[in-house]
Order: structure tokens, then C-alpha cells, then sequence
């Protein structure tokens, strides 16, 4: 299942996580879990992943959703104000205020005395025939504790009264920025930073008007579990927290309650999420005193993408034409430096027959012979640390970043950030041993392998882009194809003459494709037969949907013509008019078919031709 919320629909994209399906349907179905009460309730969900696998954008996701979420009508949330009645001396209470906010931010429903709420909360779960069934847990906090029992004395016990004379409902909305409902609490020097900060202080300054450290109208509720109740608090680096801090954490996963200075425990209402890399995680399963809050921590894997469609679209988001002003990302350029960082978050296939980079087209849901849905399946399943280990798209931007700001010349290609990937792996801190470092220059060179094969494929089907030339070419192959399966013979249409199939000119095409002598026959049957189903259907064969003839016919054409073209004469930079004018064709084809520009399709064209020149022109069309 794939969640649009976590594209980031509430900034356009801005925090979108890619590739991560699974991983956030797990997260999902735990939130699930947790508000039907079926246990999760009461347990820290922990991110868990290597550095830079968006660990924080989905917690920073997340927020905002509820966030927006408490802003529409479906995700309507109320609390209430304080406000003092003309009719009724209660200034002893409210003191100068006229009204007091609930410091919490409450359940308007906690205001029911607990032996009203049954029949209160049956009531409205009748009325309201919701998935969920309405339930109130818990009690006000201590300082609306104290404000309804000092009203309630005034009252003589009757609790409606002050509900009617002294509440006043309003709608909550949650924000970060205002503290409301969204808490996150931040690691810092255990000698400047206490409890205090998740639960709340004494107001010093409040003791002279109410007397007393105890009175709970001079305390500041303002903890960071405080202010998230009805919301989420994220816990940044959890695992690097002080033990003291983790204390408060058990009580407020568990029992959902904390326990502000000079206070009873105090109710809370709110998503616990913390985060983690994988070094702090170790310690906590190699503690023996950290048992309890292991026990009440449901951990979620965040890895790196292992799917290479989806980490490109990571450097899209921040490498695109909107954005890069004055300089051009040449094509393959996000493509190759994803491809690495893919490849070095893979493990190597246990079948030997496997590549690594066919693994990773595999993952991508490439076709490769032999392989179904269900291999591929195996194929994680075998790995079971995939994506916990390898370089972080943190570091691939910061080496794009570094290209792009290079003072060279209007365009940016695959090996400018290919060498920078590669002079960053000598000082790279996450680097455990030098075999790791060696295993990723080796994927370095895979990739430059793979840039060699699509570049060279591009340029052979720019040669062979004449799709007239094309068209006359297959007329010509299909003429001696049906020749040769009706056993008829062929029209020369200069000479008039009948003459036998084209063997030569069939055989040419189809070997191109790996069709061998043996199969041939049947090839030209299927070719045939699939242009009759069409002519029974009253269509034309177009060779364009037929993939493997189209791709024969490319190669084949491109082969009649790299000798006319003269490529390899940009290696020795002697070109003649005729073939300059040729050459140029092929680049504006470039340009308008695979979006290069002027630059990028010249720098291409001449790595091409240096390929050809040493004698390789074989392509991966």
C-alpha cells in the first residue's frame, strides 16, 4: 500500500519519502493498532535506520499531518477555557484573570465525574456509530483539578452547575510553532538540561500570589509531554537520552501518565515517537538495565531505498530544472550517482548467476529471464540487513552540490559526479574498514560500465533514429519473411526479376536480437502470424509495437550507417563537411529525443566515438 501522505501533500512534495512502502505501512497499521486499543496505545514507536534514511522527515511528516488534519472538520479536536460568572464570587479562584485556558489543553468529556461517564460515553458511541467507540480515560490535570473542586464546593456538589456558569468549549487546532498538542524534546549536556523540560516547573513568580509551591496555579504545565497531550511528541535521538529522562518515558508510554514536580501523576493522552540509529540501538538490546524500556518499544526499520526509480526521485526533488539555475544536469547524471548508492546498499545475491547490478534492476522492477515476482520476493527475504548499510543520500547530494558549484562550463555530467563521489570515499567517516571502502569503488566502476552501455545505446539509436530509413528496412525484411514462410518468391522492384528470400538480409536483422539459426523459422512464423490476427482485425503492423523486431531493425540500420557517419573521426578531430553535417544531425537528435544539450550531447558524442575507436560498438539496445 502506498500512502499519499507521505508524498507531502501539505508543502507540495517538500518532505516526500520515496521508497519506503512497506516499512511506513508497518508504522501505519501500529497506528491502527493504537487507536482501537488493541495494545500499541501503550508503547514508544521507534524509527530505527542508518543516518539519512528519513527517519526525522517522517516524524516531521507526521506532525504536520496532524497538524493540518486538526485544522479540517473531520479531525475536528475541542478543549475548553475557565471563565468566571457575573453572579458567583470566585475570585479567590481565578484570581485577577477572567478566564483561565486549560494548560493541557483537556478532553472536555474528563470534566464528567468518572461515575456520570459510562452512561455519558454509551450515549454518545449510540449516536455517533463511528468505527471507533468514544472513551475517556483518565483525569483533568492538576490545575483544572483544582479550579473544578473549588467550584464544585461552591456549588455544593452540583457539577452541572459549573459546567454550565463557568466552561466555555473551544475548538483545538495543534501547531508546532505555538506548542500546542506537538511536542519534541532534543538530546542535550546532561549538565544543562533536567526533567523539568518534559514535565513541567514551578513558577516562581506565581508563589507570591498563590502562596504556596504546591498550588497548581503556579506551575507551569509547560513540559514538552505537557503541551503535546491530544497530539504526538518525537523524541529525537531517544536512545542517547540520560537515564533519568528514560524514567519519565516508561510511565508515559505505559500507564500514559507523568509526574510533574510537587504533583500526583498526571494523565497524557499523545503519540510517543522516538528516533535512532543503528549504534544506539545496539546498546539498548546489549543492556541489561534497559529491559523495561525495551519492553515497551515497538521498533520500525526506516532503511535506505533499495530501489533505484525511487532514490532518484530523492535528488529530483532538490536537482531539477526549477531549482539549478544557469547550469544543465546532463541526462544519466541523478540516474548513475542513485544507481551507486543503490548498489552499495545491496547484498551480494547468493545465486551465482546473479549480478549485483541485475539485482538491483530486479528490485526495480525490471524483467530478467528466469526471474518472477516470487524470486525476487526470495531474493529480499535472503537478505534480511538490506538498506541498513551504505552510503546516505545526505552524502550523494552533498557530492552533486559540490559539481554544481564547481566553476565548469554550463553543463554537469555523470563522471563529474562519479570522480566526486569517489575522491569523498578517502575521508568519509562512516566508512567502517578499507574492504568496504574497496567494495564501493568497485561499484563505482560497475556503474561507469552501465553509463558506458546506455550512452552507447543512445547514441546507435540516434544514428538509426531515420524512421523512414526504418520503415523501408522492415517493408523489406517482411516482404522476404512472407516469401520464405509461403515458400514464394520475392519481386526485385529495380530489376522486375523474381528472385529467392533475402536470406542474408533476414538473418542480418535477426541476429541482432539473438534469434539463432535453429529458431529462425519460428520467429518468422510468429512475425507473421501476429500481422494476420491484425489484418483480421482490419489493422496495419506497425514494427514500433513489436519491441524485440523494432530494436533488431535499430541495430541493424545503426550498422549500415556508423561507417557512413564516420564517428570515430571527432576521436581524430580531421572531419569533412559531409560528415560534420552528419554528425550534427545525430546531436539534434540527441538533444530533442534524450534532452541533452548542446554541450552534455557533444561530450557524449565524443566519449561514444573513443568507445568505437578502440574497436567496442557493441550496444545493449
Amino acid at each position: 500500500i502506498r500512502y499519499k501522505f507521505f508524498e507531502d501533500p501539505f508543502e507540495n512534495g517538500k518532505d516526500g519519502v520515496f521508497g519506503l512502502d512497506l516499512h511506513l505501512m508497518k508504522l501505519v497499521h501500529l497506528f491502527k493498532s493504537a487507536a482501537k486499543r488493541y495494545g500499541a496505545e501503550k508503547r514508544i514507536f521507534l524509527l530505527h535506520g542508518p543516518v539519512g534514511s528519513s527517519k526525522s522527515t517522517i516524524a516531521r511528516l507526521l506532525k504536520k499531518g496532524v497538524e493540518h488534519y486538526s485544522r479540517t472538520p473531520e479531525g475536528a479536536l475541542y478543549t475548553f477555557k475557565w471563565v468566571k460568572h457575573p453572579s458567583v464570587d470566585a475570585q479567590g479562584i481565578f484570581g485577577a484573570a477572567d478566564e483561565i485556558p486549560c494548560p493541557m489543553h483537556e478532553e472536555p468529556l474528563r470534566l464528567i465525574p468518572p461515575e456520570f461517564r459510562s452512561k455519558v460515553v454509551d450515549e454518545l458511541t449510540r449516536v455517533a456509530k463511528g468505527e471507533f467507540k468514544i472513551e475517556v480515560e483518565g483525569d483533568l490535570d492538576p490545575s483544572c483539578r483544582f479550579i473544578f473542586n473549588s467550584l464544585l464546593k461552591l456549588y455544593q456538589g452540583d457539577w452541572a452547575k459549573v459546567i454550565d456558569n463557568h466552561i466555555r468549549v473551544k475548538r483545538l487546532i495543534l501547531s508546532e510553532k505555538d506548542r500546542v498538542g506537538i511536542g519534541t524534546f532534543q538530546p542535550k549536556d546532561e549538565k544543562n538540561q533536567d526533567s523539568t523540560e518534559l514535565t513541567g516547573d514551578i513558577n516562581y513568580r506565581k508563589i507570591a500570589e498563590y502562596g504556596s509551591e504546591s498550588d497548581p496555579r503556579a506551575f507551569n504545565f509547560d513540559g514538552e509531554f505537557n503541551i503535546a497531550n491530544r497530539g504526538i511528541v518525537e523524541f529525537i535521538e531517544v536512545l542517547k537520552l540520560d537515564v533519568a529522562f528514560l524514567y519519565d518515558l516508561l510511565g508515559a508510554s505505559q500507564e500514559h501518565k507523568v509526574k510533574p514536580k510537587k504533583f500526583a501523576q498526571t494523565d497524557i493522552d499523545e503519540v510517543i515517537l522516538g528516533h535512532t540509529n543503528e549504534p544506539e540501538y545496539r546498546k539498548l538490546q546489549n543492556n541489561e538495565y534497559m529491559e523495561a524500556l525495551r519492553d515497551r518499544t515497538v521498533k520500525v526499520d526506516i532503511p535506505y531505498v533499495t530501489r533505484l526509480s525511487e532514490e532518484m526521485k530523492i535528488y529530483q526533488k532538490d536537482f531539477n530544472s526549477e531549482k539549478i539555475q544557469g547550469k544543465h544536469i546532463a541526462p544519466h547524471t541523478i540516474e548513475m550517482a542513485a544507481m551507486w548508492a543503490v548498489l552499495t546498499r545491496l547484498e551480494e545475491p547468493k545465486k551465482a548467476n546473479l549480478t549485483l547490478l541485475q539485482k538491483l534492476k530486479l528490485y526495480d522492477g525490471k524483467t530478467l529471464s528466469g526471474y518472477t515476482e516470487d524470486n525476487v520476493k526470495e531474493l529480499r527475504k535472503e537478505a534480511t540487513r538490506e538498506g541498513l548499510d551504505g552510503i546516505s543520500p545526505r552524502y550523494i547530494q552533498d557530492k552533486i552540490s559540490n559539481a554544481l558549484v564547481k566553476d565548469v562550463e554550463g553543463c554537469v555530467n555523470p563522471f563529474m559526479v562519479l570522480n566526486e563521489l569517489e575522491s569523498g570515499l578517502r575521508h568519509h567517516a562512516l566508512i567502517q574498514n578499507e574492504d568496504s571502502r574497496k567494495r564501493m569503488i568497485e561499484m563505482l566502476s560497475v556503474v561507469k560500465d552501465e553509463y558506458e552501455d546506455i550512452v552507447k545505446n543512445e547514441v546507435q539509436r540516434a544514428i538509426s533514429s531515420d524512421e523512414e530509413a526504418i520503415s523501408r528496412l522492415c517493408a523489406n525484411y517482411i516482404d522476404n519473411v512472407k516469401a520464405y514462410t509461403q515458400k514464394e518468391k520475392v519481386r526485385n522492384k529495380y530489376t522486375g526479376q523474381d528472385e529467392e528470400p533475402d536470406e542474408r538480409l533476414m538473418r542480418s536483422i535477426e541476429e541482432k536480437i539473438d534469434i539463432p539459426e535453429s529458431r529462425k523459422d519460428d520467429f518468422r512464423r510468429e512475425i507473421m502470424n501476429y500481422i494476420g490476427a491484425l489484418a483480421v482485425e482490419g489493422k496495419k503492423f506497425d514494427y514500433k509495437t513489436n519491441e524485440r523486431l523494432h530494436k533488431a531493425l535499430e541495430l541493424k540500420l545503426f550498422e549500415d550507417q556508423k561507417d557512413s557517419i564516420k564517428l570515430t573521426s571527432l576521436v581524430t578531430s580531421v572531419i569533412d563537411k559531409e560528415t560534420q553535417e552528419k554528425i550534427d544531425v545525430v546531436k539534434s537528435r540527441l538533444i530533442n529525443n534524450y534532452h541533452y544539450c548542446d554541450i552534455c550531447a557533444t561530450d557524449v558524442l565524443n566519449y561514444v566515438a573513443s568507445i568505437f575507436a578502440r574497436g567496442d560498438i557493441k550496444g545493449s539496445a
